[in-house]
C-alpha cells in the first residue's frame, strides 16, 4: 500500500491534475497564441512551485524517512526521494519559466506545458521508486512526453532528426531495463528493489552469471539517459535539435533522473553480488569526462558544446559512484554536484534560449560581442560556464572538490583513486578551454551588430535566481553540502557489503 498522503502521492496529485487540465481548458479558446501561452505557463509554473512547497515543508518539518534507500512499499517517503524531487523540480521550474519567452508566437502551448508537467511526474517517482516495476512506469512516464516535446519543432527537419535518434535510443534503453528486471525476478521472485538485494547476497553460484548480465543491462539502460560514454550517441544532436528549454529540461533533469534510479538499483552489482564493480564504473567515469570534454571542444553550436558538456559533468558524478565503498564522502559529493548541476546546466541553456529568442540562433559566431548587447544573459552565462568548470567561490567548486577529495582519501582502500583525482582535475582543466572560448567570443570580439538587444524578461528574471543560487552557495556551501549528506541512502543491511557508508 501507498500512503495517499506521502509526498511523491501529493505532488503526483497537483501536477497531474494540472497537467491534464491545461489541455482541456485550451479546448475551444479565443486568444490568441501569446495570451494562451502566458495563461499556461504561469498555470505550470505555479503546479510546480507548489510542488516544491510540498517538498520543502515536509523535509524541514521532519514528515519524510531519513535516507533508507529501500522499503515495502512501491514508492518511499525518504530524504534521497526529496533530495533529488527538489534538484528536479527547480529544474522543471526553471525551464516553464524560461518557456513564456520562448513559445511565444508558438503554436499548441497548452500541449508543450502538459507534457513538461507529465514528464516530471515521472522524473519525481522515479527519485521515490522503491520497486523494479514502479520504477518503469515511472522511467516511461519521463520519458515518453519529452519524446514529443524533442520533435515539438514539427517543421524542422534537425528537430525531427534529433527526437527520432532519442526515441530510438531511448526506447532500447527502456527495453534493455524491461529485459534486466525480468532476470531479477526470475532470480529472487520478487521485484522489490530491497528484497531483490538480499535474495541475491545468497544466490546460488549457478545464477552469477544472469545476475551479473542482469546488473550490465541495469548500467547499460541508466547509462543513456545518464549519458555514460557509450551510451551517448543521442546527446548532442538531440539537445540541439530540441526547443532550447527542453534541451535544458533533459540535460539537467531527466539526466538526474537517472541517476536517482541508479543509486536506488546499481546496489544489486556493488554489493549484493560482492562483485568488484568499483573499477568498471571508474573506467566509465574517465571515459565519459574525458570524451565528453573532447567532444566539447570540436562544436561550433552552444547547445551541443552544453550537451557535451554534460556528458563530462556526469563522469565527474561518476566518480563519487565508483568510490562510495571507500570513502565517507564519496556519495556526498555525487549527490551535492547532482544539484549543483540541475541549476548550473539550467542556467547556461536557459541562457542560450534568451540568445535563441533574442538573436534566432545557436552559432557560436553569434555570441561575437554579447556582452554589450545582452549584458545580463551574457555574464550569467559565464557565471554557469565557471561553475561547471569548478572555479571558485561558485557551488561547482566546492562539489568537484568533494568528489576528488574523497578519491584523494580513497587511496589507501583502494590504489587507483588518487586517479581519478587526477583525471577529474585535468579534464575540470580542459573544459576551461572551450568554456573560456565562449567567454572570448562574447567579451573580446565584437560582431557585424552590435546594437543592444531586449532581453526576454521572464528568461532574465531566472537568470537572476540561478546567480543568486551559484553564487550564494559557493559562499556558504555548507546547507547544501549537509542536506546531500543526510540524503546519501543506509544500505547497512546488504548483508556481506564492503565496508563504508554504503556498507
Amino acid at each position: 500500500m501507498v500512503d495517499l498522503l506521502s509526498t511523491p502521492v501529493l505532488v503526483t496529485v497537483i501536477l497531474g491534475v494540472v497537467g491534464l487540465a491545461i489541455p482541456a481548458l485550451d479546448a475551444g479558446r479565443r486568444e490568441r497564441g501569446a495570451d494562451r501561452n502566458k495563461i499556461y505557463s504561469a498555470i505550470a509554473f505555479g503546479a510546480i512551485a507548489v510542488a516544491i512547497g510540498i517538498v520543502i515543508f515536509r523535509v524541514f518539518t521532519g514528515e519524510v524517512l531519513p535516507a533508507v534507500a529501500f522499503g515495502e512499499d512501491v514508492l518511499v517517503d525518504d530524504l534521497f526521494g526529496s533530495f533529488f524531487a527538489i534538484a528536479l523540480l527547480i529544474v522543471s521550474l526553471m525551464m516553464t519559466a524560461s518557456s513564456w519567452n520562448y513559445m511565444k508566437g508558438r503554436t499548441n502551448p497548452a500541449a508543450y506545458y502538459s507534457l513538461i508537467l507529465l514528464s516530471t511526474i515521472g522524473m519525481v517517482l522515479i527519485a521515490y521508486s522503491t520497486d523494479l516495476v514502479m520504477l518503469l512506469v515511472a522511467w516511461e512516464l519521463m520519458s515518453l512526453p519529452t519524446y514529443a516535446l524533442a520533435a515539438f519543432n514539427k517543421r524542422d527537419p534537425i528537430s525531427n532528426e534529433a527526437a527520432i535518434k532519442y526515441f530510438m535510443f531511448g526506447a532500447l534503453a527502456s527495453a534493455l531495463l524491461v529485459f534486466a528486471i525480468g532476470l531479477v525476478y526470475g532470480m529472487t521472485g520478487t521485484t522489490n528493489i530491497g528484497e531483490s538485494i538480499k535474495t541475491m547476497t545468497s544466490l546460488d553460484p549457478s545464477l552469477m552469471p544472469v545476475a551479473l548480465l542482469a546488473v550490465a543491462l541495469f548500467v547499460a539502460g541508466f547509462g543513456f539517459k545518464m549519458g555514460l560514454v557509450p551510451f551517448h550517441m543521442w546527446l548532442p544532436d538531440t539537445y540541439e535539435g530540441s526547443p532550447t528549454p527542453i534541451g535544458g529540461l533533459l540535460a539537467a533533469g531527466t539526466k538526474k533522473a537517472g541517476f536517482a534510479a541508479a543509486l536506488r538499483v546499481i546496489v544489486l552489482g556493488m554489493f549484493a553480488l560482492n562483485a568488484d564493480w568499483t573499477l568498471t564504473l571508474a573506467i566509465l567515469a574517465v571515459f565519459t569526462m574525458t570524451i565528453g570534454n573532447l567532444g566539447a571542444i570540436m562544436q561550433r553550436s552552444v547547445p551541443r558544446i552544453l550537451a557535451y558538456s554534460s556528458i563530462a559533468q556526469a563522469g565527474y558524478i561518476m566518480i563519487g559512484i565508483a568510490l562510495a565503498p571507500y570513502s565517507d564522502q564519496a556519495l556526498s559529493g555525487s549527490l551535492f554536484h547532482i544539484i549543483n548541476h540541475a541549476v548550473m546546466k539550467s542556467a547556461g541553456f536557459v541562457a542560450v534560449a534568451g540568445v535563441a529568442v533574442a538573436l534566432a540562433s545557436y552559432s557560436l559566431e553569434k555570441y561575437r560581442g554579447l556582452g554589450r548587447r545582452m549584458p545580463i544573459t551574457a555574464i550569467t552565462l559565464s557565471i554557469s560556464l565557471l561553475a561547471l568548470a569548478g572555479v571558485p567561490p561558485l557551488n561547482g567548486f566546492w562539489s568537484k572538490l568533494v568528489i576528488f577529495g574523497s578519491a584523494i582519501n580513497s587511496g589507501p582502500a583502494v590504489e587507483w583513486g588518487p586517479w581519478l583525482a587526477i583525471a577529474g582535475v585535468l579534464n575540470s582543466a580542459l573544459s576551461l578551454g572551450y568554456y573560456a572560448w565562449i567567454m572570448r567570443k562574447m567579451y573580446m570580439e565584437e560582431g557585424p551588430d552590435m546594437s543592444r538587444v531586449k532581453e526576454p524578461r521572464a528568461i532574465l528574471a531566472v537568470l537572476v535566481f540561478a546567480v543568486v543560487f551559484m553564487v550564494g552557495f559557493g559562499i556558504w556551501h555548507a546547507p547544501l553540502l549537509d542536506f546531500a549528506s543526510k540524503a546519501v541512502p543506509d544500505l547497512s543491511f546488504v548483508s556481506g557489503a564492503a565496508s563504508g557508508p554504503l556498507g
